[in-house]
Order: structure tokens, then C-alpha cells, then sequence
């Protein structure tokens, strides 16, 4: 019986967790055996879990790393009871997401793997694995990893640094560990994150895009439109939405407020994902909901909008984009990470950051064609591109790929 073996900062949580989750899922209904290993936190899952080290090894790699910005050079002992584990396992592939979180040593375990001739596969969500502190740049224009960090601008940004800048060494070390690995692929979940490892250090490292899917049985067109903006208290207006998990300067939270005093009449923003003292600071014409676990009735808001808008500065891939196409709402976002994978002409609009006022040019020429000559559009992209259980089969494939090289 073939056997995977899952590293994350996180288990069956989050969307990190839950694509590791539905690998172990497709995985274990293939015949194969699956783990996962995470430090953080855990929901209960289908796979065998292994916790890596304890929450004292993630407070002393959290203070080492404000301290001395060595993010992911802590965790030496935890990372070593791993790896013991790893060999009693004897897993046949090895799969890697997000190692930043403050749980693992990024050094012990690539020296492990370098030498231990069992395939690698390592998803990237973010630019963490370039950097020398940094998990995003996009925000501030840094280009200092394509040739080599020093004086961080983002040191007090996660993984934040409050003492020394390290960012050199951590470059220099992770450069070495990170491309040490014969038998690694590297899995950049959009196009335009594997442009980026184009020009980084994992240049020559073999990759293969697989974007991330969503359930599109579950996000899909759903409710009565004009009871569903009724019960939310925007009436016969123009529903604009945007939808974050948190939101934030670099989520584009203040771009929202000046949008909307840019607004016509009968126009109304909803946001998504706001907090109880965020809502209070919203102008009284915006609608602000708390962040929900109910996918069902987040499902029903993006079928309702009229249009959905994500002012972005920082993002890999957006989940939240491809929900909204999925269930037929036209997208405007700012050009960051993969966004301008997501949609096209005929499902919405990709915009120059920061440009609030082409933005509302774009929301008023969409809002004159109407959402009805977008329905359609938008579900046939989300089916064709992002598809959950088409994406999660070219992992397989790659499995498979992989170990038939071994042979």
C-alpha cells in the first residue's frame, strides 16, 4: 500500500488545511495510506495526524523569530521527532505546503530530505520559500529576491521581526537548503506565482501549475435574489460585494470606504469578513457582516450581489474571486498575484492597484450591461478552470508520475 505523507502548518483548517485534507481524502479512496503532519491546529480528519512539537516549541520559535528574524530556523527538536516519525512511516511520497507558522526548522528537515531519496512535492501558496523574510511583496514593489535579500522593508510584517534583520543569511540558507532536493517538484498554485519562481532561485527547480478548485456543487447560483438582498437590508439597490477573511490595509479596506463615497444613488457596498469595530466605522450607507462559517449562506450572498469587487493588494490566488464566478457574479479585482488568472473579459475586469476611480468607471459599465449577460459566463469559466475534483486529480497524476520514475 502506497503511502503519503502531508506537511502543513495546519490540519482540515483554513485553505491550506483543506487541500491537504482532500489529498488525504483522494488518496485514501486510491488505496493509499495518508498523514498529515501540522503544527498549529488541527480539525478532525480523515488522514492519520501528527502533531509537530508542543505550543512552548511554538511560543520559543515565535520569540527567536521576532527576536533574531530566524523564521523557520527554530523547532530543531521538534523537526527531528518528525523526521524519526517520517522513517518509521516510510512514506513513498512526501508532500509540503506552507513550512513558515513558527513549527518547524526549515534546515534539518531539507538536509533529511536531500538524502533520503523519497520523492518531493511542495505546493506553494505564497513567495515565502524566495524570500528572505517575506511571504508577500507585491504590496511594497520589492524585487531584492531576485538577486538577494538585505534590509528587509517588510521586516515587521509577518513573520514579524522587532530586533535584528536577518534577511541576508536567511536568503543565502534557504537558497542552499531549498535547492537541494534532486527528487523535488515544485507546485506554484497559479501562473502567476510560477513567473516569479522563474525568476528566483527555484529557477531550476521542475514545477507544475495547479490551480487551486473549489466545490462547485456547493458554490453555485443559489436563493431568490431579491429575498436574500431584502432579508440583508440593501433593498432594490445595486449590490456590490466584497468578501475577506480579514480585512486590512493591504486587503484594500480603506479603498472600500473611498469608493464609497464615490458611489451613485441606489448603490449599496456589502462587505464580508469585518469585525464588530470595523462595522461600527463603516459609513452608514455601507453593510458590513462579520466574517461567517455558513458556507451555505455565504453562498447565497454572492449569488445575490450584483457585482463582485476585490481591492486587493496582497494575494497569491483569492479564493474569494473564484466563489463569487462560481456562483455567476462578475468580478472587477486589482492586478495582484493570480487574480488576472481568474476572470476574463467576458466574466469581469483586472485593474491597475489602487485605481479607485477607474474602478467605479468599471462597476457603472458592468452595472449598465446588467448581471444577466454575465450568469452564464461566469459559472462555464468556474467550471472549466476550477473545478476542485479535476485540480485534486492532476496531484494524483503527479503522484503517480513520480514514483513511476523511481521504478
Amino acid at each position: 500500500m502506497k503511502t503519503l505523507f502531508q506537511i502543513n502548518v495546519v490540519a482540515n483548517s483554513g485553505s491550506t488545511g483543506h487541500i491537504a485534507e482532500e489529498l488525504g481524502r483522494l488518496v485514501i479512496a486510491s488505496g493509499w495510506k495518508s498523514y498529515i503532519a501540522y503544527g498549529r491546529w488541527a480539525c478532525p480528519s480523515q488522514s492519520m495526524l501528527i502533531r509537530v512539537g508542543t505550543r512552548f516549541d511554538l511560543f520559543v520559535h515565535g520569540l527567536k523569530s521576532m527576536l533574531f528574524d530566524r523564521h523557520g530556523f527554530g523547532s530543531r527538536r521538534a523537526t527531528l521527532h518528525l523526521i524519526s516519525k517520517i522513517e518509521k512511516i516510510k512514506p513513498d511520497i512526501i508532500h509540503l505546503h506552507n513550512l513558515h507558522g513558527y513549527y518547524l526548522n526549515c534546515e534539518v528537515l531539507f538536509d533529511y530530505l536531500s538524502t533520503a531519496k523519497i520523492p518531493v512535492v511542495w505546493t506553494l501558496h505564497d513567495c515565502w520559500s524566495f524570500t528572505g523574510h517575506c511571504v508577500h511583496f507585491q504590496n511594497i514593489g520589492c524585487e531584492k529576491w531576485k538577486t538577494g535579500c538585505f534590509a528587509c522593508p517588510n521586516i515587521r510584517d509577518y513573520p514579524k521581526a522587532l530586533g535584528c534583520d536577518n534577511s541576508r543569511m536567511n536568503y543565502i540558507e534557504k537558497k542552499r537548503l531549498f535547492t537541494s532536493v534532486e527528487r523535488m517538484m515544485i507546485v506554484p498554485v497559479c501562473n502567476w506565482l510560477s513567473d516569479m519562481l522563474s525568476k528566483s532561485y527555484l529557477s531550476q527547480i521542475k514545477r507544475q501549475t495547479i490551480v487551486n478548485g473549489i466545490d462547485l456543487e456547493v458554490f453555485t447560483p443559489k436563493g431568490n435574489r431579491d429575498v436574500i438582498k431584502s432579508n440583508l437590508g440593501v433593498g432594490t439597490r445595486y449590490m456590490i460585494l466584497a468578501v475577506a477573511t480579514v480585512w486590512g490595509i493591504t486587503k484594500g479596506f480603506d479603498d472600500l470606504i473611498y469608493l464609497n463615497s464615490l458611489l451613485p444613488d441606489k448603490s449599496v457596498i456589502v462587505v464580508v469578513g469585518v469585525t464588530t469595530k470595523q462595522i461600527k466605522k463603516l459609513p452608514g450607507n455601507m453593510i458590513g457582516i462579520e466574517r461567517t462559517e455558513n458556507t451555505s449562506q455565504l453562498v447565497e450572498i454572492y449569488s445575490a450581489a450584483d457585482i463582485f469587487i476585490n481591492p486587493t493588494y496582497q494575494d497569491t490566488l483569492p479564493t474569494v474571486n473564484i466563489e463569487a464566478l462560481a456562483c455567476g457574479t462578475p468580478v472587477i479585482t486589482y492586478d495582484t498575484g493570480g487574480s488576472a488568472d481568474i476572470v476574463d473579459s467576458d466574466t469581469g475586469m483586472v485593474l491597475k492597484r489602487g485605481d479607485i476611480h477607474m474602478l467605479l468607471e468599471k462597476i457603472l459599465e458592468i452595472r449598465e450591461r446588467g448581471k444577466e449577460s454575465y450568469i452564464i459566463k461566469c459559472r462555464q469559466r468556474a467550471l472549466q478552470f476550477f473545478d476542485k475534483s479535476k485540480q485534486l486529480s492532476y496531484y494524483l497524476s503527479l503522484y503517480d508520475q513520480l514514483l513511476n520514475k523511481e521504478r
